[in-house]
């Protein structure tokens, strides 16, 4: 299994994978059988629920080889995370403010 960490409109994408192999064209990192959190429980991690949606359909992930920042062989999966580029903090897709505040 494989730890993917790229670039993808501005942020870091945190990933899971099991196949990666150099693709048949030249610049680019194919990923393969794409890994996310398959237990159903109470509570669902909003991020990795939104990369779920994003890659639903995706069967291979072409990654352009200067958007890849690092890729990791490991022995367990963690969670899928999105982000900030600058930051590093975790972007998440649900309003962190609460009722009433200002933004």
């Amino acid at each position: 299994m494989y730890k993917i960490v790229f670039l993808n409109r501005g942020q870091v994408y945190e990933l899971f994978a099991e196949a990666v192999e150099s693709s048949h064209l030249v610049g680019f990192v194919t990923v393969t059988k794409l890994l996310f959190d398959t237990e159903t429980g109470v509570v669902i991690d909003p991020t990795e629920e939104r990369m779920r949606r994003e890659f639903a359909d995706t069967e291979q992930l072409l990654l352009p080889m200067q958007s890849v920042i690092r890729i990791e062989k490991v022995k367990k999966r963690g969670a899928s995370v999105i982000r900030d580029r600058t930051s590093g903090e975790k972007v998440t897709p649900l309003p962190v403010d609460g009722p009433g505040r200002k933004r």
